[in-house]
């Protein structure tokens, strides 16, 4: 535990004035944010270390809570000091949480029972139970036994808060069954339920006889994908194969039988069948070929991004419009940069239609146009760009012939060097509307990080916190900026997991008067 210290009194201060937002879902709730967001980024505030702690199981974090020893144990990052929610009783291995969830209730939905107002954590055990926990007391509200004949094992949102899907593990041709000559045709199955309340769409079966020498398969968003390792990706409509290729409709808690076998959906031993069987090659809606299977789908309008099915084209970035694939103009990206990690581009998560583009010593914005006189066709340009902070010089490498004679060679440091400024997460504060970057340099033995914080409209520098804690580039970090938390999970070697937690606090005596607040309140960043 870290060392006690007085409340904080920014914290406190913003966490009340978020509140109203259950009574008032709208201009308060803009307001109260708009507030925080002065207090975070003002020259007087603060991120302080509060907490510290170590672990031998991975550390999770989600929207203020913390998670320890597989989801058995929650800490909440919310109060002054961090401090336990609730610890679940111990269990066998076997039945440990190896995913989760955080469901959050929806503003003016009306709900049966009282606690569905509350915050539930949806796990998934390693004995294929799906559970519905309180986030607040870490009790049980509802379990549902998946199924025998294969191990779920991934949870994932199909559609954030409303829809998720299960995903087994890939089935592995045994030893005798190879040598037998016998194949599995099966890959994985992926079981998809509506939440709050638990609603069963089906359970599906991805199998090779239908799609081919596939080697893996995901849903997002009522899109089936699947995958080839010739990098081919293939999308369909999910809602058309389950109305084409569902056997039999099941509803959870009623009695069913199936394959001469009578049961209760939902309930051990029977479980839940495999209800959605393709037998037929579905519509395609989509295919293209990417280094990797890297695909990805954002913009207005549609758009993909994929890199060319060359290794030699890796770090180089193709922008299409998913309509007609016709490249948009400007539409290769490629960032001269010379680094041992490449660079990454993504969609911005704002909804805004913006590409982010991060390289070692750059983060570029970009946006898609319209062409002048010619709607139909797009262009890619840059809306700003983020530089890291370094000075650009060359080293001279001396060496001495046997002759006597002194060589200098020239040579340029790699872009991701360790002794210079280097971007090594990007994020954004969709709350705040704030894009979140640590930059980490190696100083002497220890590499030293912090992360700022930049407006996301124009991408100017608004704050920077230095972290305490050394920063080691060849270990695991995540970083998460949530409202007026910070939290650092670092993976050392060994499977120790650290977790440091920083909290905004502001000095009363040093804050700014209410007429410059406002006048910050009211500009553009």
């Amino acid at each position: 535990m870290g060392p006690t210290r007085k409340p904080n009194v920014c914290s406190q201060l913003s966490r009340r004035a978020l509140g109203f937002f259950a009574r008032d879902a709208g201009v308060v709730q803009r307001t109260n944010l708009g507030i925080l967001r002065v207090l975070v980024c003002q020259e007087s505030t603060k991120f302080k270390n509060v907490w510290t702690t170590h672990s031998k199981s991975p550390i999770a974090y989600e929207r203020g809570r913390i998670y320890f020893d597989n989801y058995r144990c929650c800490v909440s990052s919310v109060a002054s000091e961090p401090r336990k929610l609730y610890e679940m009783p111990k269990c066998p291995k076997s039945e440990k949480i190896e995913d989760a969830l955080l469901w959050e209730c929806p503003v003016g939905d009306v709900l049966s029972n009282p606690s569905d107002y509350k915050s539930s954590l949806i796990a998934l055990t390693a004995h294929n139970w799906l559970l519905r926990i309180s986030a607040t007391t870490g009790k049980i509200l509802e379990k549902i036994y998946l199924a025998s004949y294969c191990k779920f094992r991934y949870l994932s949102w199909d559609t954030p808060q409303e829809v998720i899907t299960i995903k087994s593990a890939q089935n592995k041709c045994s030893a005798l069954a190879c040598q037998a000559g016998i194949q599995q045709t099966v890959l994985l199955y992926l079981a998809v339920f509506r939440v709050l309340p638990f609603s069963l769409v089906g359970i599906v079966e991805i199998n090779k006889r239908i799609f081919g020498n596939i080697t893996d398969a995901t849903l997002s968003h009522g899109i089936l994908i699947v995958m080839y390792s010739s990098g081919l990706v293939r999308l369909y409509s999910f809602q058309a194969i389950t109305e084409q290729f569902m056997q039999q409709k099941l509803d959870l808690g009623c009695a069913c039988r199936w394959g001469g076998t009578t049961g209760t959906v939902g309930e051990a031993p029977f479980g839940i069948p495999c209800n959605i069987k393709i037998t037929d090659s579905p519509p395609l809606l989509f295919e293209v070929s990417s280094l990797e299977n890297a695909f990805q789908i954002g913009g207005h309008p549609w758009h993909y991004i994929i890199t060319p099915n060359k290794k030699k084209q890796k770090g180089v970035f193709h922008i299409c419009a998913l309509k007609d694939n016709s490249l948009a103009k400007n539409g290769i990206q490629e960032m001269d940069c010379c680094s041992l990690e490449s660079d990454w581009i993504y969609f911005h998560p704002d909804a805004s239609g913006r590409i982010i583009h991060v390289g070692p010593n750059q983060i570029k914005i970009l946006k898609l146009n319209e062409i002048e006189n010619n709607s139909s066709q797009h262009q890619i340009s840059e809306d700003f760009v983020i530089l890291a902070n370094r000075e650009h010089k060359k080293e001279n490498l001396i060496t001495v012939t046997a002759s006597g004679r002194v060589v200098k060679k020239s040579f340029n440091l790699l872009d991701d060097d360790p002794e210079q400024e280097t971007f090594k997460i990007v994020d954004y504060e969709d709350e705040l509307d704030l894009l979140s970057v640590v930059a980490v340099t190696q100083i002497d033995a220890e590499g030293k990080a912090h992360l700022d914080f930049h407006c996301n409209e124009y991408g100017t520098l608004l704050k920077s916190i230095p972290l305490v804690e050394s920063w080691d580039v060849t270990y695991s970090h995540e970083v998460y900026f949530d409202r007026d938390l910070v939290l650092h999970i670092e993976q050392k070697p060994n499977r120790v997991f650290s977790c440091y937690v920083y909290q905004m606090v502001c000095d009363p005596g040093e804050e700014e008067e209410d007429e410059e607040e406002e006048e910050i309140l009211n500009s553009n960043c």
